[in-house]
């Protein structure tokens, strides 16, 4: 019994788990995807309101340019801001915005596996509560769902990454663009 209390206190002591930090990094990331499209009036004036809506904190920031492995399909490379988020010291994701087009894109990887924290974040009852899931489909090594926003059925995002844990971390692990739709 001593021994079980002493362990227990120890879990009380830890440092946040990485996965929680990876998930939490995903979920803003996603957060800044949906903000960033749905609501223009908080960055239109500066990015202030937007990061605060983010919630991230310091763990997010602005950056001039990323690597061409983090940028959006050709088409949707147009007036693109980068948002870095250091979800873990060596793990974290690309969130890419445009102010000229209703999308955002945002890439994953680092050397941690990410594929438990997106499959984590995917299967929240948060998630679920904002997005419908319309299609999936696993194509070797790599699983790729589509979901329909709740709010704004307009606003779809595809999300691709690896169909099991445990696989390569030497190069982008999650991959996920969103568009809206215009009439």
């Amino acid at each position: 019994m001593r021994y079980f209390i002493l362990a227990f206190a120890s879990l009380l002591s830890a440092p946040a788990n990485a996965q929680s930090d990876l998930e939490e990094g995903l979920t803003g990331a996603l957060k800044g995807c949906e903000t960033w499209i749905l609501d223009p009036a908080s960055w239109a004036d500066g990015t202030e309101p937007f990061t605060q809506a983010v919630g991230l904190g310091a763990k997010m920031g602005l950056v001039e340019r990323v690597d061409v492995a983090n940028l959006p399909p050709p088409q949707l490379r147009r007036a693109n801001h980068f948002w870095r988020i250091n979800a873990t010291e060596s793990a974290g994701y690309i969130l890419v915005v445009s102010d000229q087009l209703p999308m955002c894109h945002i890439t994953g990887g680092g050397n941690a596996d990410l594929q438990p924290a997106v499959e984590a974040v995917l299967a929240s009852p948060a998630f679920g509560s904002r997005w419908e899931r319309l299609s999936h489909s696993v194509k070797g090594e790599m699983a790729s769902t589509t979901f329909r926003n709740r709010e704004e059925p307009a606003l779809t995002i595809q999300i691709s990454r690896p169909a099991m844990e445990g696989g390569r971390l030497d190069r982008v692990q999650l991959i996920a663009t969103a568009t809206f739709k215009t009439k």
